[in-house]
């Protein structure tokens, strides 16, 4: 029986983090704001909302190098839900402060003090819990066996003035775990405080997937192809990753040189050991996938072509000049996935964008994932582009504007040079709003799938840019600082583009 096709009609999607969304006292919530935002898009026939990893961030807010591949972000914990159903107790929220009204950004600092606060008020009103609450939480904590290490792991990074792991002493550095657990009995409210975040989010979460579910939003997350160094997972699977037992890095990942870089990109995170992967038959990487596609009905998967093979460099290489492309098994691993899930196509969205050898193609095609094309890379002269809406060939892609890495397009089409805009307007019919004319041609494009970021819904600048890669402060920290209401008539008329592309649901 051939592979389907996970995108199998023209449809449209917005990009917005939970971060991002109205309402929290800091950040946007996995609360009401989350589901307004949900009834918003299927009030408009939006079938699809993405948002990018909804893990734990680095002390920079991002996402993608995060301390554990299988944990949410306490940022997101909502204050709201929890009183409602009586897990903590406050005679008055203003008790706890932390109010981010009218303001287009957040600030890390509080998120985290919200986040100690929250936690100390749920071990608080951990013991007048009932029975039944009780059972359901030692319940989650026996399937979701990733837990343990990660919880130790946040609890002895704490102690340690938030070092990372190799810089802890020796027998916490190589996981002593008898050690450790001695040492632990001493913290176990802490442990229990991890535990119960993580509880709560998992349960505020799942209820956002079912309400996304009636009302017939599908949710699109995303899995960074490599983990962070300083994450549990590396610290609790050594023999896995390239790295040794003290935390040295024996191989890091990264690109090789190109047009952008003559010394390429090293990423510092460890590489995998794929011959461990194998001989374990894959267990942690199906863990992984399966923990994300609880969460989510899609998955965007960054750096795709990592999994036919990677660009290998030695942990002690300053540059990524001297490297080595490695073959991957992801034919293996994919087929393994497949099996798990019991269908017949994988909800994996495959991120190729760079420099993309047949081999990637390959792989993609044979597994009939949809790949992406971004629209700002498209028009740099080159009839061959092949972002060029009239090169986007078959159907089986899903086209941005831009994503969560790219200028909003009304700054992309402000520091083009003139030449480059006036070529675009003899070619396309662009408006005095190059954000939504953008926004028109994707509509129109081949693909099944075409997704907008919200500051191009809005047609906002720079200033509400959610990261700017290479760069290390002020990312991640943009918040819409309107209500929903406000913006309806925007999502209102992209839906109306849609609908006149053949996008939206009726």
């Amino acid at each position: 029986m051939p592979i389907q096709k996970v995108l199998k009609t023209k449809s449209s999607g917005v990009l917005m983090h939970p971060s991002s969304i109205p309402g929290g006292r800091v950040c946007g919530t996995f609360g009401r704001g989350a589901k307004e935002w949900i009834k918003k898009l299927n009030k408009h026939g939006i079938e699809y909302w993405q948002f990018l990893p909804l893990t734990p961030t680095d002390s920079t807010g991002s996402p993608y190098s995060s301390p554990s591949s299988f944990a949410l972000n306490p940022w997101f914990l909502d204050m709201d839900d929890l009183i409602d159903k009586g897990f903590i107790f406050l005679s008055k929220t203003e008790e706890i402060g932390f109010i981010n009204q009218n303001k287009n950004s957040f600030d890390f600092d509080l998120a985290n003090d919200l986040t100690k606060k929250l936690g100390e008020l749920l071990l608080q009103g951990w013991s007048s819990q009932s029975e039944e609450r009780k059972s359901d939480f030692y319940k989650w904590i026996n399937k979701n066996t990733w837990i343990e290490d990660y919880s130790k792991f946040i609890v002895i990074r704490e102690e340690f003035d938030r070092l990372p792991w190799w810089q802890w002493p020796k027998e916490f550095k190589i996981k002593n775990n008898l050690f450790i657990n001695s040492w632990l009995q001493k913290k176990s409210e802490k442990v229990l405080t991890q535990k119960l975040i993580q509880w709560h989010l998992d349960s505020q979460w799942k209820a956002i997937k079912i309400f996304a579910k009636l009302c017939n939003v599908k949710l699109i997350g995303d899995l960074p192809f490599y983990v962070s160094r300083d994450s549990a997972d590396v610290w609790s699977n050594k023999s896995l990753f390239s790295i040794s037992n003290d935390g040295d890095l024996i191989f890091q990942s990264g690109v090789p040189p190109d047009y952008f870089s003559s010394t390429g990109q090293l990423w510092g995170t460890p590489t995998y050991i794929w011959s461990k992967h194998k001989r374990t038959n894959f267990h942690w990487w199906r863990n992984r996938f399966k923990r994300q596609f609880e969460l989510a009905d899609l998955l965007r998967l960054d750096h795709f072509r990592g999994l036919a093979g990677y660009w290998r460099v030695n942990g002690n290489s300053k540059t990524a000049i001297c490297g080595k492309w490695i073959n991957s098994p992801g034919r293996a691993l994919l087929n393994k996935l497949k099996n798990d899930l019991g269908v017949n196509y994988l909800p994996i969205i495959a991120e190729d964008l760079g420099e993309i050898t047949p081999d990637v193609v390959k792989l993609r095609e044979n597994f009939e994932l949809p790949g992406m094309k971004i629209l700002q890379f498209a028009f740099d002269g080159n009839e061959d582009n092949p972002y060029l809406p009239k090169n986007i060939e078959g159907e089986n892609w899903v086209v941005y504007t831009g994503t969560h890495d790219n200028s909003t397009s009304i700054s992309w089409w402000d520091c083009l040079d003139n030449n480059s805009k006036i070529r675009i307007k003899n070619e396309y019919n662009f408006s005095d709003n190059p954000s939504w004319s953008l926004m028109e041609i994707g509509m129109h494009t081949n693909g099944n799938l075409f997704i907008a970021p919200i500051q191009d819904i809005l047609s906002l600048d720079d200033s509400s840019r959610l990261n700017r890669p290479g760069t290390i402060k002020n990312n991640w920290k943009w918040k819409l600082n309107r209500p929903l209401e406000e913006i309806d008539e925007k999502i209102r008329i992209f839906s109306d583009l849609g609908r006149n592309s053949g996008r939206s649901r009726d």
